[in-house]
């Protein structure tokens, strides 16, 4: 099922026309979105999800979204929601029809596929793509909106799509100094020994909301983490690679650019133990 939920409360039928053909959403991509894993009829992060709508929504210099309003529409969808226990809940917030000045908001709440599950629980394989600019890049040009959670996700998906005509499924993008930034939809995560280690969101990546939840997890475990620089050969020299996301969750990587990682059993106990690090915060 679907539940499809306007910013006032209202829901109204998803297969019914929502948005003009104007909308800057459709012309341009110009707005930004989230997506929440909600399990059980609890949205996981939910406030952390929020203040990266308004963070993004700042770089694009839209209208500060309301968050108490987001909130309540929210919960307007869980409520409604009568499908399986997980539901991907999805928040778009876009500038709405050029010179009307009034943007366009909607949560939807949609099931999460087979497929998603069933990377989640097998692993995936993953080649590394050039992303085309430098690691510092972001300080030097705000106006190109890096690390800001846009509709403008064509690149991104372009990336997926080379992926898998490289008998790949995912990818990981990586500055022009051998950097590692991110997945096209997911952040970076690798185990040295007992630390966790991630890209910094300076390097112009989106600061991931799973990833934190993770960290904070592992830190109250008695883990290491941290936000530093990663090379593309560190990828390599890893206890544990993972692309983390809301609903994909931790997806451990299995092949790098066709080379098929170390897979012993005591790197499976490492991913059942940081899986259900994560999950324990929501028990």
């Amino acid at each position: 099922m679907t539940v499809l939920a306007l910013l006032d409360g209202t829901i109204v039928d998803h297969t019914a026309p929502l948005l003009r053909v104007d909308d800057l959403a459709v012309q341009r991509g110009d707005g930004v979105f989230e997506t929440i894993m909600v399990v059980d009829g609890r949205p996981r992060e939910l406030g952390p999800h929020l203040e990266r709508l308004a963070r993004s929504a700042a770089l694009l210099d839209m209208p500060p979204p309301d968050l108490a309003a987001w909130e309540r529409c929210a919960q307007v969808v869980l409520d409604a929601w009568r499908g399986g226990r997980e539901m991907a809940l999805k928040l778009v917030y876009s500038r709405g029809v050029e010179g009307e000045g009034r943007p366009t908001a909607f949560a939807m709440g949609l099931p999460v596929g087979p497929e998603t599950i069933r990377k989640r629980n097998e692993g995936l394989s993953v080649i590394t793509l050039e992303r085309g600019y430098a690691a510092d890049l972001q300080e030097r040009a705000p106006w190109l909106l890096l690390g800001a959670k846009t509709l403008s996700y064509a690149v991104n998906m372009a990336a997926l799509r080379h992926a898998e005509r490289n008998d790949a499924q995912e990818v990981i993008f990586t500055a022009t100094d051998g950097t590692v930034l991110e997945g096209p939809t997911s952040t970076v995560v690798i185990a040295q020994g007992r630390t966790l280690r991630t890209p910094p969101p300076s390097s112009g990546i989106l600061p991931g909301t799973t990833q934190g939840a993770l960290f904070r997890a592992a830190e109250a475990a008695g883990w290491n983490t941290k936000v530093e620089p990663l090379r593309i050969e560190e990828l390599w020299d890893t206890d544990g690679l993972w692309l983390v996301s809301s609903v994909r969750l931790i997806t451990r990587v299995h092949t790098l650019d066709g080379k098929t990682l170390p897979d012993d059993e005591q790197r499976a106990a490492l991913h059942r133990e940081i899986t259900e690090l994560f999950e324990s915060q929501y028990v």
